[in-house]
């Protein structure tokens, strides 16, 4: 009988699973690569998006009187930052395919269900992660209108771009990964190990938690900003607790037709009723 993915990927040795990873990086490497010289091209186009939200506020600003403005300070920080930026567009650009080599290299050692797990985890943390990420650049004017204003009059505020681009950076990271909390509960969930109960019996300390986060995770900590990261994120994990109600209903039911599943990992089974078949 034909060995199996599983069992020849656990036969293989280490020198074989190294070449393998070998492998894998040097095409993600090449895909990257490709995409940073693609990115380098375009690179014009791209700063405008990145500096688009900041640019609206320098405009606003400098209309109010104030002097506010992106800066580079140094001889080669233009040169510089073009490289950040292609190679950052690059590795967004080019994630699924360095991703798909990431999980060719993991799935020979998954079983069937394993992997229908990991392909509904991936089908819906990439949208849920763009999603965030598209609010932080819908909102990140806000945020920056909100820093810009406490520039007193006659007091030049000269941003360096590489600081810019780190702020907008980790505000969207911020927004994308916040999103992808109602995935991992759904997760726990279907592994067994957290019930939609614990969720529902502390939502006081779900909330709190969920505005602590966007308080630490936003640039001004003010109320505005703060509800605009916790109130979609709160509508997230109700939506994920509530599937996790379903699913501990449907888990209920399944243990409730078979006595054994209820059982706990102590508890004997029960013995098999007398057969009355002559």
């Amino acid at each position: 009988m034909p060995a199996t993915k599983v069992q020849r990927f656990k036969e293989m040795s280490l020198i074989e699973h190294l070449r393998e990873l070998r492998n894998r990086l040097f095409k993600a490497s090449l895909a990257i690569v490709i995409g940073t010289v693609l990115a380098w091209g375009f690179y014009p186009q791209i700063f405008e998006v990145l500096s688009q939200p900041v640019n609206e506020i320098v405009e606003k600003a400098q209309e109010n009187g104030r002097d506010v403005r992106l800066v580079l300070g140094g001889v080669a920080d233009a040169f510089i930052l073009q490289i950040k930026v292609s190679v950052v567009t690059s590795m967004l650009l080019t994630s699924p395919i360095w991703l798909y080599q990431l999980w060719r290299f993991i799935t020979p050692g998954l079983y069937r269900k394993e992997k229908l797990r990991a392909y509904l985890f991936v089908s819906v943390a990439v949208p849920l992660f763009v999603s965030g990420a598209v609010l932080a650049y819908i909102f990140l004017p806000i945020g920056l209108n909100i820093l810009f204003g406490f520039t007193p009059l006659g007091v030049g505020n000269y941003v360096p771009v590489d600081r810019y681009l780190s702020f907008f950076l980790r505000m969207v990271l911020v927004f994308g990964i916040s999103f992808l909390a109602p995935l991992f509960i759904v997760m726990l969930n279907i592994f067994d190990v957290l019930e939609a109960k614990a969720i529902t019996s502390r939502w006081r300390v779900v909330v709190l938690s969920v505005f602590a986060f966007a308080a630490v995770a936003t640039p001004t900590g003010d109320p505005v900003n703060m509800t605009l990261l916790a109130a979609p994120v709160l509508l997230l994990i109700s939506i994920a607790t509530f599937i996790a109600w379903l699913n501990d209903k449907r888990r209920a039911r399944k243990r409730k037709d078979d006595p054994v599943l209820g059982l706990s990992d102590d508890e004997a089974s029960p013995e098999p009723k007398p057969s009355t078949d002559l």
